[in-house]
């Protein structure tokens, strides 16, 4: 073959290597040297077939084929597992196809096997059943990169983590060298920091350089691991080689640097952003409005939304939210209403939180006069719903009259009620007390087309029996059982309670039978009030004879039917019973509680016990009981040696039974 035109000096530095090389000898020159003769040594045929550059083609029949066998066969197995054996398996089928080739699989045509696969279980038995085929395979890079890949994308698979490991020693031991896309499937893979360092330095390892996909994946890795100042780290490295971020990498950088309040880091990624030809979106100034909010910089945030409408950008309801949420943190009542006004003009629906943004600086604020403003504002979109919450958001902060006035709005303008929200009316208004609105509300609520419920009427139920208005609660309890709902164990146990509140022994024995009676089964708090009823009511022969039924009947006595009993026992004067109740309570493994040490504390100190009072003090605190006022206040009577007699809070009929000795 002769070569024209060439010159003599070969320049070896060049930029681009040619697919195809040769091998030449050369055997003459001319005399001006501007021409020579060589002869070319053909080299060695591949037995594959080749492209036109010499590169080996994968097989395509042979993938289809191995693909095939593998995958059908693995079908079979899971539709019929009592048949499968061992006889039937797929990689018994595939040996015998793949001896029946005159050549042996090529680690290319494994990859795409591989890549065919779509159980990652299965492209792992393959992977390992590869070097059994010929003894002279053996995977490259390509292979194991494919399998990082596929696993990569399993959540599914146990112990991944585990498994890329030892599938990475195995390369190691082979030594095999990865790509830089092995790499950056590894660094998209691991999560956490130790690992992201193995990733590292497996790029020195096998002489590798970083392009701007792997320094962007290593900054992804690392902010999903909440690393956000190595992030920054990788993301100063890119800068200095010159490499750029998209605006989704931009936003998730910043957006953990905001979260961690880096303040000046931020800025700095924003500004490149801006420098870089990375134009930020909505999405990045709401992420910086957010963190000078959050800060307490309301004007800087402010700032930045204007810049944002002066770019064109259209807010969305996160960026309105948040903008609203920094002038409330900034305590900007006027610019905070006026955003709103400027939120419903642009057609931006409020969502619940918009709204509690605004009623919770309105509240702090002491200008809860203007929510009436900004429902006016919001009219088009105010819904039953809306209301809804505003009512219970009302209730919850203790704005019962505003609740309530909202509440009227509400079913003046809507044919049909809200469930939840005549629920948290009612709780509200007996919070506060006013169980005149809240039976007129639960007189009418079916007029809006809402089935009035046990919670409801036990809300009001026990509302009326704290303030003792015990002529509501016999008629509303009648409406109860002529109109529905059914009484639950619930309303007994309230009705009860309240009664024996009241005085009202034979109120409160008659409900307890009328429960017996019913569907409902007494539990251990109807026990716990009746007991309380008969023994704070001077009835304590009866009291302790329902202690005994409810024991016969199978109820085990808690903390509350002992304190209860000791307590009564020991206002009629009768410490003896008291202190056995105590020992018995003991010996059944119920523990007492610092109610009941107070209780008993008081009992003995009053009936001048004083030594048996400090024993039972230094139980008290072996049992690991911290003392409260209580305690303090009959020690110190201990002490001084005053035996006087003491007047007691009132107690609650179900729970606490708390005995507070007055000086």
């Amino acid at each position: 073959m002769k070569l024209h035109h060439l010159p003599t000096t070969v320049v070896t530095s060049t930029r681009r290597h040619y697919a195809t090389k040769y091998t030449a000898k050369v055997t003459s020159t001319s005399p001006t040297g501007r021409s020579l003769s060589a002869e070319v040594t053909p080299l060695p045929s591949s037995p594959y077939p080749t492209d036109t550059r010499g590169y080996p083609i994968p097989r395509r029949h042979v993938i289809c084929k191995a693909t095939q066998i593998l995958l059908n066969n693995n079908h079979n197995n899971q539709s019929h597992p009592s048949t499968s054996s061992s006889s039937s398996s797929p990689f018994l089928d595939l040996s015998d196809y793949l001896h029946s080739l005159s050549l042996p699989l090529t680690p290319t045509e494994a990859s795409e096997i591989l890549k065919s696969l779509n159980h990652p279980s299965l492209a792992l038995s393959f992977f390992r059943f590869c070097p059994s085929i010929s003894p002279n395979f053996q995977h490259d890079s390509l292979t194991y990169t494919r399998l990082f890949l596929i696993l990569s994308k399993s959540p599914s698979v146990p112990n991944r983590s585990h498994l890329v490991r030892s599938i990475l020693s195995e390369m190691d031991r082979s030594d095999t060298r990865g790509t830089i896309s092995t790499v950056n499937i590894l660094i998209g893979f691991f999560g956490n920091s130790e690992d992201l360092d193995l990733c590292i330095s497996l790029i020195g390892k096998w002489k590798l350089s970083m392009n701007p996909y792997t320094y962007k994946c290593l900054l992804q890795a690392y902010l999903r691991s909440y690393d956000s100042d190595k992030a920054f780290g990788v993301y100063n490295e890119m800068r200095r080689r010159g490499h750029t971020l998209d605006i989704f990498a931009y936003n998730m950088l910043l957006d953990a640097l905001a979260k961690d309040q880096k303040v000046e880091q931020a800025y700095k990624v924003f500004e490149d952003m801006k420098r870089k030809h990375c134009e930020p979106d909505e999405f990045t100034y709401t992420i910086m409005i957010r963190m000078n909010g959050k800060i307490g910089k309301a004007d800087e945030a402010l700032a930045l939304f204007q810049e944002m409408l002066a770019k064109g950008f259209s807010p969305n309801l996160i960026a309105y939210n948040t903008m609203i949420q920094a002038l409330a943190k900034g305590r900007m009542v006027d610019k905070a209403i006026f955003l709103f006004s400027k939120m419903v003009e642009n057609e931006c629906r409020p969502n619940e939180f918009t709204y509690s943004v605004i009623l919770n600086v309105l509240a702090a604020e002491g200008q809860l006069g203007r929510l009436d403003e900004v429902v006016e504002i919001s009219k088009k979109y105010m819904n039953k719903l809306i209301y809804a919450y505003l009512v219970r958001a009302l209730s919850k902060l203790g704005h019962a009259s505003e609740a309530h006035r909202l509440f009227c709005n509400m079913w003046n303008f809507h044919d049909k009620g809200d469930k939840d929200a005549c629920r948290s009316m009612l709780e509200s208004l007996c919070n506060a007390g006013k169980t005149t609105e809240a039976m007129d509300l639960l007189g009418k609520i079916h007029e809006k087309g809402i089935t009035t419920d046990t919670i409801m009427y036990n809300t009001v139920f026990s509302a009326l029996g704290k303030l003792k208005q015990i002529s509501h609660l016999h008629d509303l309890f009648e409406k109860m059982k002529q109109d529905g709902p059914s009484p639950d164990i619930f309303t007994y146990n309230i009705l009860i309670s309240s009664f024996g509140r009241a005085g009202k022994v034979d109120e409160a024995i008659k409900i307890f039978e009328e429960l017996e009676n019913s569907n409902c089964k007494a539990d251990i708090v109807s026990y716990n009030s009746l007991i309380n009823c008969l023994g704070k009511n001077g009835d304590l022969d009866e009291a302790h004879m329902r202690f005994k039924e409810m024991q016969e009947k199978g109820f085990t006595p808690d903390v509350v039917t002992y304190s209860t009993l000791i307590e009564c026992f020991g206002k009629t004067d009768k410490v003896e019973m008291a202190c056995r109740l105590f020992d018995e309570m003991l010996a059944e493994g119920c523990y007492p509680n610092i109610v009941t040490y107070n209780i008993l504390l008081d009992c003995l100190e009053r009936s001048g016990r004083t030594a048996e009072a400090v024993d039972l003090y230094a139980k008290l605190k072996q049992q690991g009981l911290t003392p409260d006022s209580i305690t303090y206040t009959v020690l110190e009577r201990l002490q001084s040696g005053s035996h006087r007699k003491v007047r007691f809070r009132r107690q609650s009929p179900i729970t606490g039974w708390v005995v507070s000795p007055l000086r």
